[in-house]
């Protein structure tokens, strides 16, 4: 499965902004990486540079390559509203995503891992997709054999985030993705007009 597994903090750095999470390095060095990142004086980006930075800072936040990007930007095009809404909606819909949203992994790197390991169950069959698309309604768990597992716990120990479109309980470890998120419900910061626009050039 193509996937993005090189370094996390250089990118982060390279957007200005903790994009995978928690980051002790990039906290410590949160400016652009290379010789000349603590340069004050940087040229001004052209209007096709700033909207390309969005497009790969949405590609990296969410764990998509280009091509399933493009395939989602399409699908959400061809859909009724506003096309950088549905995008990151059908981001957010991921299973990855949600199990991270969940907490029942610490990032969505881990949570991609998970499903592919066959740990959770989408309406009680288990699924391995990461990219699978959830509906409103559905039922997300823990695997029976896989709730002992100590990265989960620990995952869900720590996590304290609460997201009014689904709902998770600790306990059984199960969750349901409620609704479809608006987008004022996204905490992403992503300016997905941007990318509409570097699309339609």
């Amino acid at each position: 499965m193509a996937r993005y597994t090189g370094p996390k903090t250089k990118i982060a750095r390279k957007f200005g902004e903790a994009i995978f999470g928690e980051d002790r390095a990039f906290e410590k060095r949160n400016y652009p990486p290379g010789q000349h990142g603590l340069a004050k004086k940087r040229g001004k980006k052209s209007e096709y540079a700033v909207q390309l930075m969005e497009k790969q800072k949405a590609k990296y936040t969410y764990g998509i390559l280009e091509k399933q990007f493009r395939n989602l930007y399409e699908k959400a095009s061809a859909m009724s509203g506003v096309t950088g809404e549905i995008l990151l909606q059908l981001c957010e819909a991921r299973l990855d995503n949600v199990v991270y949203r969940m907490g029942i992994a610490p990032s969505r790197r881990g949570a991609r891992q998970l499903v592919s390991h066959r740990h959770i169950t989408v309406n009680g069959e288990v699924v391995n997709i990461p990219s699978y698309h959830l509906k409103p309604g559905d039922k997300i768990a823990v695997r029976e054999k896989s709730k002992s597992l100590e990265v989960i716990n620990n995952s869900l120990s720590s996590n304290s985030t609460v997201y009014e479109w689904m709902t998770f309980n600790n306990e059984t470890k199960e969750g349901t993705f409620v609704s479809v998120p608006q987008r004022i419900q996204i905490p992403e910061n992503i300016k997905e007009q941007l990318i509409v626009e570097l699309y339609n050039k």
